[in-house]
């Protein structure tokens, strides 16, 4: 991977089926973290399961709320292309693009922490709230931290917002945007 420069953000357009999942796993991540640090630890488990689902999206590309989200009309746009069994949702895992390694590293940042969290010091809690955070930024805005540390580190994103398809990647540069 070459270093590269620039600023990656991804399309916001509209609401496809992997932002959507960004959000959503935000608010979980946020609703759980508030609950483990202020009613009981054991909510922190629902952040672990959050960490394994996205773990197991990266290395499947089977995701569950993404399956959801299908079934309610949305599209995807790291969806692999052509029917999959009985219809579903999976995402593309033919390498590791940028977006897939997102999943990956989210998934075990939040459950290291989580685990921490539980068996050193609550304040791990502030490191899971503050990826939830993150995530609901990242769908908002299109702009996320760790993507662009990956992107910057030559990882080669899919999803392109002056193009829109996930087929045609190629990294947005910000005089694009502005």
């Amino acid at each position: 991977m070459a270093l590269r420069a620039g600023v990656y953000i991804v399309p916001t357009h509209r609401w496809y089926i992997e932002r959507t999942v960004w959000l959503i796993a935000g608010f979980v991540l946020l609703a759980a973290t508030a609950l483990a640090a202020l009613v009981q630890p054991l909510w922190v488990l629902l952040v672990i399961a959050t960490g394994l689902a996205s773990i197991t999206v990266a290395l499947t590309g089977f995701c569950i709320v993404g399956n959801v989200l299908h079934r309610l009309g949305f599209t995807p746009m790291l969806g692999r292309s052509g029917p999959t069994p009985g219809n579903m949702y999976l995402m593309q895992t033919d390498r590791w693009y940028l977006e897939r390694r997102i999943y990956l590293a989210v998934g075990i940042n939040i459950s290291v922490a989580s685990v921490l969290s539980l068996v050193h010091s609550p304040w791990w809690l502030l490191f899971t709230g503050f990826v939830g955070t993150a995530m609901v930024w990242f769908a908002a805005t299109g702009y996320c931290i760790m993507a662009n540390g990956l992107y910057w580190l030559g990882a080669e994103p899919r999803l392109s917002p002056e193009r829109g398809t996930a087929e045609q990647a190629g990294p947005p540069r910000l005089a694009d945007i502005a």
